[in-house]
């Protein structure tokens, strides 16, 4: 059995015998490195994730604010069921701004199994709710303005503002749990 000790330098390396890997040399030998995209932006923990929450919580917060300027929402159960889903959207997508603005100020990663699940979880179950309450509020708005032409007397210009605000809440909310699914789904 021979020594590694007592070879030279180059005869050392040829047989495998240093644990030091040369990334450089590999790259030079023609064999590229793969390279594994860390974070996509969009992700929790990132600058795109914080910017979809706020906007998220944004247009939930005005969709909410333009249904609560009306005194006669609360007599229909569709617009009544629109201001639960979006109070839960709103505070669901501003808990989660802070826990993305965290981790972007002390530069943790939010990759972990757990996190990935519970906010996949999370944003399936609030977008699926904004996303009927919209459409349920839309049916009703859409039934007093055209369908019985009693626009005058109700407040369709804001109903029809905070389905609007609703629908592009949604639209801020689904790239959150594709990413977040796919990412979870990749691991």
């Amino acid at each position: 059995m021979i020594d590694p000790k007592s070879l030279p330098e180059e005869e050392e390396e040829m047989n495998g015998s240093r644990p030091a890997v040369h990334p450089v040399e590999a790259e030079a030998a023609g064999n590229p490195l793969r390279v594994r995209m860390k974070d996509v932006q969009g992700s929790p923990g990132t600058p795109g994730g914080l910017a979809l929450r706020l906007s998220q919580s944004s247009f939930a917060a005005a969709a909410l604010c333009l249904m609560l300027t009306t005194a006669d929402f609360a007599s229909v159960t569709a617009f009544c069921y629109f201001v639960a889903a979006v109070i839960l959207q709103c505070s669901w997508s501003l808990l989660l701004a802070f826990v993305d603005l965290y981790a972007l100020l002390v530069k943790r990663c939010l990759r972990n199994s757990s996190v990935l699940f519970l906010f996949t979880i999370g944003d399936g179950i609030t977008s699926t709710l904004t996303f009927t309450a919209a459409c349920a509020s839309a049916g009703i708005t859409v039934f007093i303005s055209n369908d019985i032409n009693k626009c005058a007397g109700n407040h369709c210009t804001s109903f029809e503002t905070a389905t609007a605000m609703a629908y592009l809440c949604w639209f801020a909310v689904f790239p959150s749990f594709l990413l977040n699914f796919w990412s979870l789904a990749s691991r």
